[in-house]
């Protein structure tokens, strides 16, 4: 598929890399005048969110981070405050373990999430009931959004979605972030991750110990189990999205760098994509993973923002 060339990368940075570590290093996150909500779940947990309501009956879009981010990251409080501006409410969702507080239950996140996603949406649909609603996701939210849309063909409530740095094959992102410099992401994802875990075991003493320096292993030893997956081949395959998205019933813009080097683009399905009339694409030649710095800048919440325009 033709790359997006509307995008104009910073000339500083010269490669993905760059796009995906200075965006971090350096965009900063606005100070939204959000509220922060626990929501219940019915396994006696809870999900922090930070709403911010632009008015009865305008739309909202719920938005979910990445892999070990958090509602107040640049790339999801920047995008709220651009769909702000134009009329959208928000609702910037924190998955289990990434909010202020720790969460209650075993349970921590993964990248095939649907149960808690569906307890999002129902809340949103009560507090929000005269609102289109809307979706995006960043990489590990992208992925978890693309599988509800997945599981529950036309029966939700979203009108569209946006999956943004999407890991579509599972296995091979996990294993390619322990390749070259690569690898610092990894090292940074295991620091937090297995803080959360000896958090947790201090009151949950059964749950698995873990015994690796990968985030394979992690998946295989931790997120897996954890989660009802045999392990980490059984969690990959059965949440990878790459192996649905020709069957994705609704409207999606897909947009991914041909530099992200952590969910290298060799692995989009682009095919599968291609076959489907539901989904649009912005591949860019240049930017990175949920970093994409632009000049001018904000090119990727325009994006996001035109196409949710769209459907009002």
């Amino acid at each position: 598929m033709k790359s997006d060339t509307s995008f104009k990368s910073a000339p500083w940075c010269f490669n993905g890399h760059a796009h995906t570590i200075l965006c971090s290093l350096i965009f900063e996150s606005p100070g939204l005048h959000s509220e922060n909500v626990q929501i219940d779940t019915p396994d006696n947990d809870f999900l922090e969110i930070d709403v911010v309501e632009s008015g009865t009956g305008k739309p909202v879009v719920v938005l979910f981070h990445g892999l070990e981010g958090h509602s107040r990251r640049f790339y999801i409080t920047q995008l709220a405050e651009h769909l702000n501006t134009r009329g959208f409410s928000t609702v910037a969702v924190n998955f289990r373990s990434c909010g202020r507080d720790m969460n209650r239950q075993k349970k921590f996140y993964h990248s095939g999430e649907t149960d808690d996603l569906e307890v999002v949406f129902e809340w949103v649909q009560d507090h929000f009931p005269k609102s289109t609603l809307f979706g995006a996701g960043f990489s590990l939210g992208g992925s978890a959004l693309l599988n509800f849309v997945n599981k529950h063909g036309s029966n939700h409530p979203l009108r569209a979605i946006s999956a943004i740095s999407t890991p579509f094959e599972l296995k091979k992102g996990s294993l390619n972030l322990e390749a070259g410099f690569n690898r610092l992401y990894s090292v940074l994802f295991l620091q937090t991750l297995k803080k959360k875990l000896q958090e947790k075991r201090a009151k949950f003493p059964a749950l698995p110990t873990f015994e690796g320096s990968t985030l394979y292993e992690f998946d295989d030893q931790i997120t897996g189990p954890i989660h009802g997956f045999e392990g980490a081949e059984h969690y990959y395959h059965h949440c990878s999205s790459a192996f649905f998205m020709d069957q994705i019933r609704t409207d999606t813009l897909v947009i991914h760098s041909r530099e992200d080097p952590m969910c290298p683009f060799k692995w989009t399905p682009v095919e599968q994509i291609k076959k489907n009339s539901n989904i649009k694409t912005h591949f860019t030649d240049k930017g990175g993973h949920v970093g994409f710095w632009s000049v001018p800048n904000g090119w990727i919440n325009q994006r996001i923002g035109d196409y949710f325009s769209d459907f009002i």
